[in-house]
């Protein structure tokens, strides 16, 4: 099975409105990539397009748009974890032999119809994720004595991280307080403790061992890979996911196939679209112990969501994972400039979609 790394990334300044179409949203990170010549548009052998739009062939479009005559193109919609399991996708088209090369672009308006879970008949009316968010929150504090203290600081802590993030949404740091006095929305998740939907793109490249050997370019490769979907509706995701969901059984699958342990991880990108999540994320990966998550969060070893994780840098949807593995890759490669976190060399993302009810995690080395 061949080796596969990623030898570019781009992604666009995430804003909360754009009078761009979703492929000309998608033109841009993939255009900076083609721009750097690392290999021609003309060798580029696939193209994967993540996004929730209704836009159908967009892979072949955007293809088009591009300048690219791929042997594989198609679009990939998996929610919130469009990007990592588009980026997985490709993985699995190198390491067969079946490409050379991919190009992986997510792309998502603000007004996505992934934003709404009209389709899960389980919700009833209750179509947004913020109320499963609710109720893993309160599952949270009643087990294991977690604070909506606890939580806003996840909020300030990523709100000041994104600071130093130029593609970030938000740019201006929040107090605690600031968390606290924001507007309820679903008791106890408050407005600041939730990401916000926005639009952009993210872009990464991916090729084969052999033609990453030639490139003079510093190749993170992709190590471990796990993917795990429990369910669909949020009926059967609140018991699984809170005590054995998706993140922690694809998290078990990508340590064993990088041959890692969470002690290893250095830097990590974390789904954090809202503040329980994080919380939760913490302790599915094994960097904290089962109701340790919130007191990880402050006093924690490995350097979590630099460029301002979701809460900072706003959520994309289908451009999300890949935007989370850029910033992993640019961490790696030490050219984060002054959000850079240290000497890195082995990251992870965490990506998940619809309630948890699946996940994918992506272990990445330099």
């Amino acid at each position: 099975m061949n080796k596969v790394a990623i030898v570019d990334y781009a992604t666009t300044k995430f804003r909360k409105l754009t009078d761009k179409s979703v492929y000309e949203l998608a033109c841009e990170p993939a255009m900076e990539i083609l721009r750097s010549s690392i290999i021609p548009a003309n060798k580029i052998e696939g193209l994967l397009f993540s996004s929730c739009s209704n836009d159908l062939y967009t892979g072949a479009i955007a293809s088009e748009m591009l300048g690219i005559n791929p042997k594989i193109t198609c679009r990939i919609d998996n929610l919130c974890n469009s990007g990592t399991v588009a980026l997985s996708a490709a993985y699995s088209y190198i390491s067969s032999g079946l490409c050379d090369s991919i190009l992986v672009v997510g792309a998502e308006l603000r007004n996505s119809p992934g934003s709404k879970l009209i389709w899960d008949v389980s919700r009833g009316q209750f179509t947004s994720p913020i109320y499963w968010a609710s109720v893993f929150a309160k599952m949270h504090m009643r087990e294991y004595g977690t604070t909506e203290e606890d939580m806003g600081a996840i909020a300030v802590k990523n709100r000041s991280l994104a600071i130093n993030n130029p593609n970030a949404m938000f740019n201006k740091p929040i107090s605690l307080e600031d968390v606290l006095d924001s507007r309820k929305l679903v008791e106890p998740i408050k407005l600041l403790d939730c990401g916000a939907l926005c639009s952009g793109a993210a872009s990464v490249l991916l090729v084969s061992e052999d033609i990453a050997r030639t490139l003079d370019v510093q190749p993170v490769w992709i190590d471990g890979i796990g993917q795990q979907t429990n369910c669909a509706s949020v009926a059967h995701a609140i018991p699984g996911v809170f005590k054995n969901g998706s993140s922690k059984l694809a998290a078990t699958h990508a340590y064993e196939m990088a041959k890692v342990n969470p002690s290893d991880i250095q830097v990590a990108e974390i789904h954090d679209a809202f503040t329980i999540m994080e919380i939760m994320a913490f302790e599915d990966l094994g960097f904290a112990r089962t109701g340790k998550g919130a007191s990880y969060a402050l006093d924690g070893d490995i350097a979590v969501n630099p460029r301002g994780g979701i809460l900072g840098s706003g959520h994309p949807i289908g451009a999300t994972g890949i935007a989370q593995v850029c910033e992993i890759v640019c961490q790696l490669r030490h050219e984060a400039g002054i959000r850079q976190v240290g000497s890195s060399n082995v990251g992870l993302v965490h990506n998940l979609a619809a309630a948890g009810t699946s996940a994918t995690i992506v272990i990445l080395r330099s």
